[in-house]
Order: structure tokens, then C-alpha cells, then sequence
């Protein structure tokens, strides 16, 4: 029965007809009236009147049409008159009027006898359920509304005898799980075993997507429940494959992996029938790529989230490495010769959906997650008869899959690259150019992969074999082979380089007179990198190179050569960099003119020059220096431009806004409440480049860049550490903080009025970020920002209130932590044995010691810069330094100790009026398991010995027997460590010099302590180290007289290893002459009995 009247129907039903007509005048004045008449005044009456629309009228498609609508208006956000908050507008209706619209909804989709107007008005539902789930909607008594009818109208439509009305009940359920309340589960649990067992595909499928959402919504132990459910899921795949019905498998397939992610332990006793049933789905021809490529996906997520259940399977490895192989050979179809492929100059064409891409990104996958000791020995059982095979496709297969697996099995297979470059090198000559190609690209993924080790050690197996592949006759492997050159030379020192740079640059100069644009392009960038790394050696090409490149800049500016032109500005500036002002001379300031000339004509918003160009600025700068400034004004506007500019952000909640941006590159779609969010990246990223950019003008320029710094600071940087759009623009504009505040001292001094008024409202700014920054991640960078810019600004900058407000943010931050850690501890407990926690958890604890890390410097910089004025606000989070220095975790523990030889550091003997929370952390830190811990105590009873005074003597001297057994350990020496025995040596020499009056036996310990060196790792323990040792010296102390000889030694060790510079460096340099004579030693004979590498530095240092 109709509520409105038939006047407003009438006016309803010409509405909808306008607004479906074909002519645009005729819709536009309809979206007109729909929005000025309709929305806007009577929201009611409208979402009433489709809704009996939908009950009511005659025409399929007007009901359907109407549920389109219902749902859009429904979910537009606007003021709620009556509360003035921001609602949606169903939720801004009466409670009558919601409840008497829910129940024509849900008779609208018991009642329709079409399935596509019926899922239409499942949309419906589905929408007003959303905002019952996400919204806390009361009752006229105050109780939350939660639309109970919803439910057990799903559960009968869910048991219909019509499987169209059966599989309508899921979708919704899939897209609102949240309606599904704790008391419910026992019921839904039987509705699912039943919906997963229909008879019809379609209503099996829409189940499992409903349960693979639903699961998704519920916590670790309300999931247990449903395991039994798995046995029934996997059946469902067996008679879709059977029928090769690809579609439907791939939509099956794509809820199980969703449910791998969330749960892969409920998959542990079916395991074993899985895989197998999966590789047959792989490797059945007769199913789509798609259907394949998912059921490979299905066993990639396990390895992703379980790799110990897929290491434990007695067949997964293999198996999954055989049929990565397979696929990874299904490339090239009907181009056998590669005719079209040399043909093609789109080099970057997307391959994504394509078999061997999906083979190579999946080896990806399991050498990372598996490593090397697992994957190796199946894949290497392949690749030598794949790489001798008649067939280029295997021997392709074989090399793209040593480029794939190198990260993930680094550590291996950097013992054997002699046997790798033996299968690899020798493809550089093979007759097929997609082989020749592939060789290419695993010599250059390797020289990344196993940076450092192919440069030094294999630079004469790698570059002569290379190098000549530049000369190819196609122009896609000569350009491969240039870019798997810029991975070599990128990593590759100067020296390493030199004996190659007249053959390679040659051939590069020559490909810059190829006749395809991709391989001129990517030349350019291949001499820029050889430039970048050769350094001054480059400068013997530069006559030949700068005019040419000048040549290509000064041409007129083509729209299909500006990537060239830019590509040239790239290379152009490296080689300046490389080269130098002095060697440039006039030809700086006319690349800088130039420059400027090709700023004033860019037009065009995707010009790719304009922002090669912002990076082209930096490295002129870093060029000329102060030279550089005259050059800002010119520089600065654009650069403003882009780093002020804001985020273009839209809200959609219209299906064809969504689509639209969907198709257009350099946006991001997030979602909410059921609408979407579109951000326009690409703005964003230019954004970031352009803060980075001033961050180096205000680094390099120094006072030069002040009178920009006001501006910058006020509008770009303070701004940024708020901009919550981008991460990346946080994070630069916090890294561009302290840069800026240098650079303005520098100009202005730090005591000056300018720079006290920039200071206060700047760090103003930074302390309030550090109590909003969400994200764990970016206020670690908030936290480096902090203390550096307190760096500069220096002594006694911070007030009280600053310090206040400091230690308010961290007791948050610490709260926060330990939620965090209890939550992961709780997860921990959930996990069986073997079960690696997943991969978010591993980025969430590496996420958490950084931010804990760079809290422990800032305490560490206010500590150093306000001494004692500090403690009263430091002490009020005493009891977190209690908790975190006796916790189990080794990094808070580490976190404790370093803040406690902080206090004892820079408060001297007021740190006494904190002992009791000190002394026995420092006893037990000595006796701790974990390295750093060790070194972190040792360092304290050191800091306390020298610092401490009167009042930490006793403490400090009674450690001495501690300090000695840290030095005593097992494996004291070991890389792991080395730094906790040495901050013990360098200790135990702080106690003897500086408290030595309350030692007993001091000639004994001193002559136990000459065994605790050398110190050769710690450059801040060395010093103090070796300074007792040279006070030892000059007073010819027995224990150094006795052991001249080693003692002499232990400095040489020190010299070679560089832990003594400086000052310093003479001082001992001296004292060790002085033994020298002192004890009659030989310097020569002891210099031949070291390396000679430390006979070289010694004999530089004692001349």
C-alpha cells in the first residue's frame, strides 16, 4: 500500500523518465529538479517514493532503475538539520519513516520475480545495511537500531526453493558481514555448510564469497569455529575444474585465497589435497590463463602467510617450481623469430595477465619467502638443461627465473656466481634476441641483488661479455644492455671502472646515433650513471659529450623528443657533478641558462621535462654552490608551486564518477563507508620531489637559501608535517625542518631575533605533530625531526612548556606501544608451532624499534643540550623506564638502558638522586644475553665512572669484575659482539683513570685490562681506550713494558681499522713511538709480522 499520494507519484514517475532519457537537455533538467526540488527539500518523500517505485510499479525497468537511485541518494553525506552533524541522507529520516522504507525494501527483494531488477534491490539492502553496521543508529528508547528484520529475512531467502533468490541472500550477506551479530553464529554457521553444498554453482559460489567476507570481519578465536567449513569449500573447485568452466573457478578460487590471507592454518590438514589439486588446475590447458594464474596465486598466498606449512609439504616446492618453469616458457606465442617483438618500441608494454609474468613474479615470491636452502635445489635440478635446451623459450624461461629467484636466495647463491655467471654469460651470444635479451636482464637484476661482490669480483667476467652487446643489431637487446649497465655501474667504485670507460663510453656514444628514440634515451641515461660513478675520470669524455648533449637541448622543443631532452638535462648535469665547477667552467652557466630556457617554454602539464628539470636544479646547485643563488629567483616560483600545492581530493559515491577515475592514471581510490575517496597521486608525488628539492637548495646553500626560508617553512614544510593525504610529503617535509633552520642561523645567527621568532614557531609546530603523527612509521621521521632541529638550534632552546609538552607526547606514544606489543603477544599465543608471524607483523616490529629508536635519540639530544633542567620532566615517566628495563623484550630493555646513560651522561652527580632505578639495570644489563644490551650497560657504568663523580665511585669500581667477564665471553669478539666487549675494555680504562682510588689491586687489574684490547669497531670507545693506554706509556707502567710488543700492536690494529683519527690518532701515534724506544723494540720486525695492509697505514702514521 502506497503512503503518498498519486499527485507525487506522477511527479516521481515523468522524474525518472527524464532522468533515463536519451537526450541531454531533457536529463540535465531532470538532474535539475531532482536535485533542487527533490533532494534537497523532500529527501523523505523521495527515498519513500522510489522505494514504492520499486514495490510498485509495472516496468522491470523502472524498478530497477529506482533501486540505482534509492541507493545513490541514500548514501549522499550532507548536514543533518537537526543534529548538524554529517550524515547520509537515509540516516537523517524519522525512525518511522526508516523503518517503513526497510520493509518495502525487503518485500521488494522477497517479492521480485527478475533476478537482474531482484540484485539491484539486493544493492539496496545491502547499502541501508552498511549504515546501520558502520553507524551507531538509536531507537525512539535510546537502544541501537540494528535493522533486526534484516537478518532472518536473509536466512528465509537463503532457503527459497528458487537458487536465484538463494544466491541474491549472499551477496548481500558478502557485502555486509557486519550485520551478523556474536549470538548469530551458530545459526550462520549451518547456513553456510548448506549454501556451500546447494545444488546450483551459483548459489555455492555466492556463499563462499558471503563466508570468505564474513570470516574476514571476525577475530582470531571466533574464526576456529569455522575450519570444519573447508572440506565443503575445496569440493566446491573439483567438479568446476572437472567441466572447465573458467569463469566460475576463478571466481571460487579468488574467496579461498582471501580466506589464505586471513586464516592459512585452517587449510593445515587439507593441505597436502590442495596442492595437488591446485597444480592440476595449472597446469590444465584447457582452463583460461586466468583460472591457472589464480589457483597459482592460491599457493603463492600460503607461501606468503605460511611458508613453514609449505616448506613442511613433501611436495609444494617442487612441484610449484616445476609449473612456474612451465609457464614461465609460455611467452612469444605465434612470433617464434621475435620479428614483432624486435619491431615493437613500446618497451614498457604491460604483460601483467600474461603466463610468464605471473611464473617469474611467483618465483619472486618463494625465494623471498622460502630462501635459498628450500628453493635452490629443485630450481637448479632445472635451470642447466633448460639453459642448454633447442628451445630459446626454455632457455628464456631459465634466465628470466636465476633474475627472478637472486634477492629472495641472496645469501646462497652469492657463494656460487661463479656457476651462475657460467649458465648466464654465454647467453649473451645466444642466436635468439629474446635469450640474448633475458641474459641481459639477469647480469643487471644480479649486479643489484648481489651489489658490491659482482662489481669487485666479477667486473672482468661481466663487462667484457656485456659491453660488446651494446653493438647488437636490435635495438630492444642493445638498449636492455645498456640498462642492465646502469644496475652494474651504479654499484661499481671508480677504480673498478676506469680500465672499461674508453671502450663503454664509446659504444654509448655510439648509440646516441641510433635511429630509435628508446635506445638513444636510455644511453643518456646509461653515460649519466657511468658519469655519476666514474666521477673526475669521466672528465677525459667530457669535450666529446657536453656539446653533443648541449646540441640536443637547444633544439626546437618537439613534443616526441621531450623524454630526449629531458633524459639529456639528466645526463647533462650528472657529468657536472661528476666533473666538477672548476672543470666545467663557463659551460655551468650555460647549462644553467639553458635550463632556464627550457623551464620558460614548458606549456604542457605532461611535459616529462618538468620534472627531470626539478632534480636537474639540485645537482647544478650542488654544482656551483653559492654561485648557485643568483640563480633561486628563477628557480623558486615553479617550485613553490609545486611544493604548496593541495591535495585534489573527490569524494564519489556515483558508480560512473568511480569508473571514470578508475580509468585515468595517477589517481587512488580508497574506500569508505561504502563510497570511495579519490586522490590524485600524481599531484602528490610532484609535491614530495618539490620538498625534497628545497631541502637540498636549503642544505647546500646555507645562508644563501635564508631569505626563501621563511616562506618555505610557513608554507611548505610546517604544513607538510600535517599532510595527511601523502606520507612521503610528511616525511620530507620533516627532513626539510632542520635543513631549513640551518640554513637561516647560519645567515642570521643563532641568538638573533629573526631566528628565536622561526624557532618558536616552528618547534611549536614539530611538538604538536609528534602528539597527532598516526602513523607509526612516519612519527619515527617526526621524532628525527625533532631532535635534529633541537641539534641546531642547541643549549637551553627548549622551555618547559616545550619539555612539557614533550614527555605528554611520549607517555601516548608509550601507552600506545604497549598495546601494540600485548595484542602482538596475544597473536603470538594464537599461532602454532612453527608459524612465522606474517609479514605485516615482522614491517609492525621493525616499524615499532625505529620509532623506539629515534625516541631514544630525542631523549638523548634534550638530555645533551639541557642537562638537568630536564629532569624533573623526565622523571615523570620513571615508571615506563621500569616497566621496559626488566621487560622480556630485548629492544625495550636496550630502549631503558640508553635513556638511563643519558641521565647519568649529561646530569653528572644529580643522576645519584636516581640510583635506585639505575644501578641494578646497569648490573643486570652486563649479565644480558642480547649484545646490545651488554654494550648499553657497559657504556653506563663507563659514563658513571667519568661523569658521575663522587658519588658513582664505589658503584663504578665494584662493577669492574662484571666489565671483566663481558670481555670473557664466548665469542666476545664476534661481529655480533665486539661492540658490547669493547664499551667494557673502554669502560674498565674509565674506572682506572677516573676512580682509581677506590680500586684495590690497581696493578693487577691494569695489567688484566692491557688483555681486554684492541678496540678496533667503536669509534667512541677507541679514544678513551687508547688514551689510558698511551697514560700507561708515558708512565712506563709495568704491565705496558712487560707486553711492549702487543701493546704496540694493539695501536697498529686501531690505525689500520680507523678507529683512531685525528688528534687522537697523533696522541697515540706518539705514545707508541715513545714504547717504541722505551722498550728497545724493533719496529720493523713487529710492522712484518702484520698484514700488509696495516703495515702500510702504520708506516704512513709514524712516517
Amino acid at each position: 500500500m502506497s503512503l503518498l499520494p498519486p499527485e507525487v507519484h506522477t511527479a516521481l514517475t515523468q522524474l525518472l523518465q527524464g532522468l533515463q532519457s536519451t537526450d541531454n537537455t531533457v536529463r540535465t533538467q531532470a538532474e535539475e529538479q531532482l536535485n533542487t526540488e527533490w533532494v534537497s527539500k523532500r529527501p523523505d518523500m523521495l527515498l519513500m517514493g522510489l522505494a514504492e517505485q520499486m514495490q510498485g510499479s509495472q516496468e522491470e525497468g523502472t524498478r530497477a532503475f529506482s533501486a540505482v537511485l534509492f541507493r545513490r541518494i541514500s548514501t549522499r553525506t550532507s548536514k543533518d538539520p537537526n543534529s548538524g552533524e554529517q550524515k547520509e541522507t537515509f540516516l537523517q529520516l524519522g525512525s518511522p519513516q526508516r523503518a517503513e522504507i526497510r520493509q518495502k525494501l525487503l518485500l521488494c527483494h522477497a517479492n521480485e520475480q527478475k533476478a537482474h531488477v531482484r540484485n539491484k534491490f539486493a544493492d539496496a539492502v545491502a547499502e541501508i545495511a552498511r549504515q546501520y553496521t558502520d553507524e551507531t543508529v538509536l531507537n525512539p528508547d535510546g537502544s541501537r537500531d540494528t535493522w533486526p528484520e534484516l537478518l532472518n529475512a536473509l536466512f528465509a531467502s537463503s532457503q527459497s526453493p528458487d537458487a536465484a533468490m538463494r544466491e541474491s541472500a549472499f551477496r548481500i550477506l558478502e557485502t555486509t558481514p557486519g550485520i551478523i551479530e556474536k549470538q548469530h553464529e551458530d545459526v550462520v554457521l549451518g547456513v553456510f555448510q548448506k549454501g556451500i553444498k546447494d545444488p546450483a554453482t551459483e548459489v555455492r559460489l555466492a556463499t563462499m564469497a558471503a563466508f570468505s567476507s564474513f570470516f574476514q570481519s571476525l577475530n582470531k578465536k571466533s574464526q576456529q569455529k569455522y575450519f570444519a567449513l573447508i572440506p565443503d569449500i575445496l569440493n566446491t573447485l573439483i567438479p568446476l575444474k572437472e567441466a572447465s568452466d573458467s569463469e566460475q573457478l576463478t571466481k571460487a578460487l579468488m574467496a579461498i585465497i582471501e580466506l589464505a590471507e586471513v586464516a592459512s592454518r585452517m587449510f593445515k590438514n587439507v593441505f597436502g589435497d590442495l596442492v595437488q589439486l591446485s597444480i592440476s588446475m595449472i597446469q590444465d590447458t584447457n582452463l583460461d590463463d586466468q583460472a591457472r594464474q589464480n589457483a597459482l596465486e592460491l599457493m603463492a598466498t600460503f607461501a606468503d602467510y605460511n611458508p613453514t606449512m609449505c616448506k613442511k609439504d613433501p611436495n609444494y616446492t617442487e612441484q610449484m617450481v616445476t609449473q612456474c618453469l612451465s609457464l614461465m616458457t609460455d611467452v612469444g606465442a605465434d612470433d617464434d623469430d621475435a620479428e614483432e617483438w624486435n619491431a615493437s618500441e613500446d618497451v614498457d608494454f604491460d604483460e601483467s595477465d600474461s603466463n610468464h609474468v605471473a611464473g617469474e613474479q611467483t618465483m619472486d615470491r618463494l625465494a623471498n619467502k622460502l630462501g635459498g636452502q628450500i628453493l635452490l635445489p629443485p630450481t637448479f635440478t632445472w635451470l642447466p638443461r633448460m639453459i642448454q635446451s633447442l628451445s630459446w623459450r626454455d632457455r628464456h624461461a631459465a634466465l628470466m627465473a636465476i633474475s627472478a629467484i637472486s634477492e629472495g636466495c641472496q645469501e646462497l647463491m652469492e657463494g656460487e656466481l661463479d656457476k651462475v655467471l657460467d649458465l648466464v654469460v654465454p647467453a649473451l651470444q645466444d642466436p635468439h634476441p629474446r635469450v640474448r635479451w633475458a641474459g641481459c636482464n639477469a647480469l643487471g637484476q644480479m649486479s643489484t641483488d648481489f651489489k658490491g661482490t659482482m662489481q669487485s669480483k666479477y667486473h672482468g667476467i661481466v663487462l667484457p661479455a656485456l659491453i660488446p652487446v651494446l653493438g647488437a643489431p636490435e635495438p630492444r637487446v642493445q638498449s636492455h644492455a645498456a640498462a642492465a649497465l646502469v644496475n652494474f655501474c651504479e654499484e661499481a667504485e671508480k677504480e673498478t671502472l676506469e680500465p672499461y670507460l674508453d671502450t663503454l663510453v664509446e659504444r654509448l656514444m655510439h648509440l646516441l646515433q641510433n635511429q630509435k628514440r628508446f635506445v638513444q634515451e636510455q644511453a643518456l641515461s646509461t653515460i649519466a650513471t657511468v658519469a655519476d660513478s666514474a666521477e673526475s675520470t669521466f672528465g677525459k669524455w667530457y669535450g666529446n659529450l657536453m656539446p653533443l648533449l648541449f646540441n640536443v637541448l637547444q633544439q626546437p622543443n618537439e613534443r616526441e623528443l621531450r623524454l630526449l631532452r629531458a633524459k639529456a638535462m639528466e645526463c647533462a648535469t650528472l657529468i657536472a657533478l661528476a666533473v666538477g665547477k672548476e672543470r666545467m667552467n663557463q659551460d655551468a652557466i650555460q647549462l644553467v641558462n639553458i635550463l632556464g630556457h627550457v623551464q620558460s617554454n614548458i606549456v604542457d602539464e605532461d611535459d616529462p621535462q618538468e620534472s627531470y628539470l626539478l632534480h636537474c636544479w639540485g645537482r647544478m646547485c650542488r654544482v656551483l654552490g653559492q654561485d648557485f643563488v643568483p640563480y633561486l629567483q628563477a628557480v623558486m616560483p615553479p617550485l613553490m608551486k609545486l611544493a604548496t600545492a593541495k591535495a585534489d581530493v573527490q569524494l564519489l559515491d556515483d558508480e560512473e564518477n568511480v569508473a571514470q577515475i578508475e580509468q585515468e592514471e595517477g589517481w587512488e581510490l580508497v574506500p569508505l563507508k561504502g563510497k570511495y575517496i579519490g586522490i590524485k597521486t600524481s599531484t602528490l608525488d610532484d609535491k614530495f620531489m618539490a620538498v625534497e628539492l628545497l631541502t637540498v637548495y636549503a642544505q647546500n646553500l646555507d645562508g644563501g637559501f635564508a631569505p626563501y626560508v621563511a616562506e618555505v617553512m610557513n608554507t611548505v614544510a610546517v604544513p607538510g608535517l600535517a599532510f595527511f593525504f601523502h606520507d612521503p610529503v610528511r616525511v620530507a617535509s620533516a627532513k626539510a625542518v632542520p635543513q631549513l633552520l640551518a640554513s637561516f642561523k647560519a645567515a642570521h645567527g643563532r641568538d638573533s631575533a629573526q631566528y628565536n621568532q622561526l624557532w618558536e614557531a616552528t618547534i611549536a609546530k614539530v611538538l604538536e605533530v609528534l602528539e597527532t603523527e598516526p602513523a607509526i612509521e612516519t612519527l619515527a621521521e617526526m621524532y628525527q625531526c625533532f631532535y635534529e632541529s633541537v641539534e641546531v638550534s642547541g643549549k637551553d632552546c627548549l622551555s618547559n612548556d616545550h619539555m612539557a609538552i614533550f614527555i605528554s607526547s611520549a607517555e601516548t606514544v608509550l601507552k600506545d606501544y604497549q598495546v601494540r606489543v600485548q595484542k602482538r603477544a596475544e597473536e603470538a599465543n594464537e599461532r602454532e608451532d612453527g608459524d612465522e608471524p606474517d609479514e605485516e607483523t615482522q614491517f609492525a616490529i621493525e616499524d615499532d624499534q625505529t620509532l623506539l629508536s629515534d625516541m631514544n635519540k630525542a631523549f638523548h639530544t634534550i638530555f645533551k643540550n639541557q642537562g638537568q633542567s630536564f629532569l624533573p620532566h623526565w622523571e615523570r615517566l620513571l615508571n615506563y623506564y621500569d616497566l621496559f628495563v626488566s621487560n622480556q623484550d630485548d629492544t625495550q630493555r636496550q630502549w631503558a638502558l640508553c635513556i638511563l646513560d643519558d641521565v647519568l651522561e649529561f646530569c653528572g652527580p644529580a643522576s645519584w638522586n636516581y640510583h635506585s632505578h639505575i644501578v641494578q639495570p646497569l648490573i643486570a644489563g652486563m649479565r644480558d644475553n642480547a649484545p646490545a644490551n651488554r654494550q648499553a650497560a657497559c657504556y653506563g657504568v663507563g659514563v658513571a665512572a667519568h661523569k658521575g663523580g663522587e658519588a658513582w665511585a664505589e658503584f663504578a669500581s665494584g662493577s669492574l669484575p662484571m666489565l671483566f667477564e663481558v670481555t670473557q665471553r664466548p665469542n666476545a669478539r664476534s661481529d655480533d659482539d665486539a661492540f658490547a666487549t669493547e664499551n667494557a675494555c673502554a669502560s674498565i680504562a674509565k674506572i682506572l683513570h677516573y676512580n682509581n682510588t677506590k680500586v684495590q689491586n690497581v696493578q693487577d687489574v691494569v695489567t688484566a685490562w692491557i688483555e681486554t684490547l684492541p678496540v678496533v669497531n667503536d669509534e667512541e670507545a677507541a679514544p678513551y681506550a687508547y688514551s689510558f693506554l698511551a697514560e700507561l706509556i708515558e708512565r712506563q707502567n709495568p704491565a705496558v713494558m712487560s707486553q711492549a710488543a702487543r701493546c704496540f700492536t694493539f695501536v697498529a690494529q686501531a690505525l689500520e681499522a680507523e678507529t683512531l683519527q685525528g688528534n687522537m690518532a697523533q696522541r697515540i701515534v706518539g705514545a707508541a713511538r715513545k714504547l717504541v724506544q722505551t722498550a728497545g723494540l724493533d719496529a720493523n720486525q713487529l710492522l712484518a709480522g702484520l698484514p700488509p695492509d696495516t703495515q702500510q697505514t702504520v708506516r704512513a702514521f709514524f712516517g
